[in-house]
């Protein structure tokens, strides 16, 4: 069966997961993640897909991006994952796949879960409770958004530039609103989105992609959506 386009249009953001496979992990030193991120800033840029906000776990990597054609997001990533088990596998000696099958992806409501979507991704280190503060954890674009330290990776969204009129006064208005903990039930609405690949949004907003794609992009079954666990046992 041939499977479904994804949801990706030019100028609307993504969340992405892609995972280890088997929940194993896709990092094992710092060089990793360097090399990791010096690869998506090099495949990113060469697509025209825009970086604003990523995390890079031990066994998975969270993305919110936006592209300026449609279809470069995919195009972004299949190239990286190529480039990066590349390096993996020739430093460490090893063969075969390391992620599992097809990373996940959602579209983004900027105007209801837009910033919820940054601050989701950036604390994952603290729900996994691999740190006690944000800035803590290094592989992450926490310091560039909330600490307004300089981070190649990462372009700014507008909504997020509409914080402030400054590059302090924008950090400052993102480290406020990440006082706040995310609600528990847009952080349930966050998780079972991006596993169901849906458009997390208004529903005003999932009927414009809907007329758009011409199928149901909203939450299939009742009841809540389920945790997602990473290879430790932690929520991500």
């Amino acid at each position: 069966m041939a499977r479904r386009p994804r949801l990706e249009l030019p100028g609307m953001p993504v969340h992405i997961v892609q995972r280890g496979n088997n929940r194993l992990p896709c990092f094992f030193h710092c060089e990793d993640y360097i090399a990791y991120r010096e690869a998506l800033h090099d495949v990113a840029g060469r697509a025209d897909v825009a970086i604003h906000a990523y995390v890079l776990m031990t066994n998975h990597v969270h993305l919110l991006c936006t592209s300026a054609r449609k279809g470069t997001v995919s195009q972004m990533m299949q190239a990286l994952g190529r480039r990066y088990v590349r390096y993996v596998n020739g430093t460490y000696r090893r063969s075969g796949t390391l992620w599992e099958g097809r990373f996940k992806s959602c579209v983004v409501d900027t105007e209801r879960y837009l910033l919820t979507c940054y601050r989701y991704i950036e604390f994952n280190p603290l729900r996994a409770k691999m740190v006690a503060q944000a800035q803590a954890y290094r592989w992450s674009s926490y310091r560039c958004n909330a600490l307004a330290q300089a981070d190649a990776l990462i372009s700014p969204h507008p909504s997020y530039q509409a914080l402030g009129s400054s590059l302090e006064e924008r950090a400052g208005a993102y480290r406020r609103l990440c006082e706040d903990s995310i609600d528990a039930d847009d952080l349930a609405a966050i998780r079972a989105h991006i596993e169901q690949e849906r458009a997390l949004g208004s529903t005003r907003f999932q009927e414009t992609i809907e007329a758009m794609f011409k199928r149901s992009v909203r939450l299939r079954g009742p009841g809540r959506p389920r945790k997602e666990l990473d290879g430790t046992g932690n929520v991500l």
